[in-house]
């Protein structure tokens, strides 16, 4: 990645928080895993489109594995505040697990 790039990046408590359409990663993949999020359904207040089903993964970042193989939790939240917060915290418990 360039450092033009690099600058870029939106980092939050000191990890990459990407979104690419309506999937946003969370964590480094250079981790042994990072926080995948995909918003299925959202609705319109005011001018603002806000998140009403978010899928929520903790993916393996191992090769080899087969995409169904990387998933190791998934739950589904009714806003990205859930989602995120549960995210977060599983990704942590699986970064500490050894």
């Amino acid at each position: 990645m360039s450092e033009a790039a690099n600058d870029k990046v939106l980092m939050y408590k000191g990890k990459p928080l990407v979104r690419q359409d309506n999937v946003i990663y969370y964590g480094f993949p250079t981790d042994k895993a990072i926080l995948y999020m995909n918003i299925l359904e959202s609705e319109k207040v005011g001018d603002t489109s806000v998140a009403t089903k978010v899928l929520v993964q903790i993916h393996s970042t191992e090769s080899g594995l087969s995409a169904s193989q990387k998933i190791i939790k998934q739950c589904e939240k009714k806003s990205f505040y859930e989602a995120f917060d549960i995210g977060m915290i599983w990704l942590e418990r699986e970064l500490r697990a050894k």
